[in-house]
């Protein structure tokens, strides 16, 4: 995702003068591309997340098209009251791009865990949350930042993450994309557990059991027409991300439900409420807090087939 990310802004930037980029001293030798292609619209602010977001939101009231990267809790966390007052409260078309989504990082340890971004940020009024599924949405949600103006959030995984969809797409902000029909369950997943869920679909399959498969890469504004058809149409709803339980996508659309009055069985998928002490990579952390296909497919396979 990283990789496509870059490609994007950088045919962006070069479409687009009022393109400027800005990272907190993250990404020694990827941006180089874009630094020859765009002289004059790369900075590198150094370890200074909280400046980077008001330097940003600066730029965007001259005009410009401010993108700001780090590592996720960096470029969230770290300078929340800048992208909170500075950014957000003055509708400013600065977006934050986070690389690293949850257990990206996962050797690293907590700090650089990101597990608690979404909710923080889909808090924020006028923020606009992306998190893309593989590197085709990646550079489809660039392109769809490069024609909206106003606060928003591009939550990334790091790189190697597999394509799930055969070439590039089409993404509008506020829709998802079904990927895959189903009348015995839906699945909604969103960032880098879109992978995930295309093994657990394929298991249920195996298994008899006809699993919608649906990617949501926009968490802010979400899809609330999908998902109360949804609700109607089949009698199981499960989500997964690499989130924290509270306040990410299963939260989003736990909003909905229970305001839609449609009945279903719903489940959500995400992190365990807790602090990681174990080292080990993403693999190792997902399958710890059962994001793992086979968990997925177990769980759905005991809801859409209850005793």
């Amino acid at each position: 995702m990283r990789n496509a990310f870059i490609r994007a802004l950088t045919e962006g930037g070069v479409r687009d003068e009022r393109v400027v980029f800005l990272t907190a001293d993250l990404g020694y030798k990827l941006f180089d591309d874009f630094a020859r292609r765009c002289p004059g619209r790369f900075f590198n602010v150094g370890i200074a997340e909280a400046n980077m977001a008001g330097v940003a939101t600066g730029l965007a009231l001259e005009g410009k098209k401010p993108f700001i990267y780090s590592i996720v809790p960096f470029a969230t966390l770290r300078c929340y009251e800048q992208l909170r007052d500075d950014v957000a409260y003055h509708d400013a078309d600065v977006t934050v791009v986070g690389v690293g989504g949850g257990y990206s990082y996962g050797a690293n340890g907590a700090t650089h865990h990101s597990l608690e971004d979404v909710g923080a940020l889909r808090m924020l009024p006028n923020m606009v949350v992306l998190s893309p599924g593989d590197p085709h949405e990646t550079e489809a949600a660039v392109a769809a930042l490069m024609h909206r103006r106003g606060p928003a959030y591009l939550r990334l995984g790091r790189a190697g993450e597999a394509a799930v969809h055969p070439g590039p797409i089409t993404l509008e902000i506020g829709r998802a994309i079904e990927l895959r029909a189903g009348g015995d369950a839906a699945l909604i997943g969103t960032g880098s557990m879109l992978s995930t869920c295309v093994q657990a679909v394929h298991l249920l399959e195996k298994r008899g059991i006809s699993c919608g498969l649906f990617s949501m890469p926009t968490i802010k504004p979400l899809d609330s027409a999908l998902i109360e058809r949804l609700a109607r149409e089949v009698p199981v709803v499960v989500t997964a991300e690499e989130h924290g339980l509270i306040g990410g996508l299963g939260s989003a659309v736990a909003e909905v439900l229970a305001e839609s009055g449609c009945r279903v069985r719903f489940r959500r998928f995400g992190a365990r409420d807790h602090f990681a002490h174990e080292c080990g990579d993403q693999a190792y952390h997902r399958k710890a807090n059962a994001l793992d296909a086979e968990a997925l497919a177990d769980a759905i396979t005991a809801l859409a087939r209850p005793i």
